[in-house]
């Protein structure tokens, strides 16, 4: 049972990263994007890769 809610776990964060993701890119088609934003999302991608394979390894 635990492999099982692990997967649940693991399709709702994708759910909500998805949801974050789309957030994210109506508000830079909005407002614009500047150097600021660009590096903040790179470390973003970094530490949600990062954390996907922690929960990915368990």
């Amino acid at each position: 049972m635990t492999s099982s809610r692990n997967h649940q776990e693991a399709h709702g964060i994708g759910q909500i990263e998805e949801q974050l993701k789309q957030q994210a890119d109506a508000a830079k088609a909005i407002q614009g994007e500047n150097e600021s934003d660009r590096e903040i999302a790179e470390i973003l991608r970094r530490d949600t890769q990062s954390s996907l394979d922690e929960i990915i390894d368990k």
